[in-house]
């Protein structure tokens, strides 16, 4: 695989000007969504006629930076209610094939919550 899997994927909600290249973008991370570039989260944006993606991971020592552009319709984000949000990589997955996000219904799943005291006891 070209790149570690990320701690977290974050995809911000406005479009960038994708004239900007690594710098721009970390830029960005740092200045307008106030996150860390550098802490090997995936950072995912798209340019303002929304049919091009750029995204940008650190990785042991430098930055790589993937472009995807559909040749034909848009890129569609889920609703977002800040300037950025996080989603899974079968998300992501699903927004690279070209599929629209913003119309997906999530299925609820129930996951056990971990107390503090099953923590302690596996050590």
């Amino acid at each position: 695989m070209l790149i570690p899997t990320p701690a977290r994927i974050l995809v911000a909600r406005d479009p960038v000007d994708f004239r900007k290249s690594i710098d721009g973008l970390a830029a960005v991370c740092e200045v307008e969504l106030a996150e860390e570039p550098l802490d090997g989260s995936l950072y995912v944006f798209v340019n303002r006629r929304r049919n091009a993606m750029k995204m940008l991971i650190w990785t042991h020592g430098g930055f790589v930076m993937l472009y995807k552009k559909l040749e034909k319709g848009r890129f569609r984000w889920p609703p977002l209610e800040a300037d950025r949000g996080t989603i899974s990589p079968a998300e992501l997955a699903a927004l690279m094939e070209g599929i629209d996000l913003s119309r997906a219904r999530r299925l609820k799943r129930w996951n056990p919550r971990q107390s503090s005291s099953d923590a302690d006891r596996r050590g």
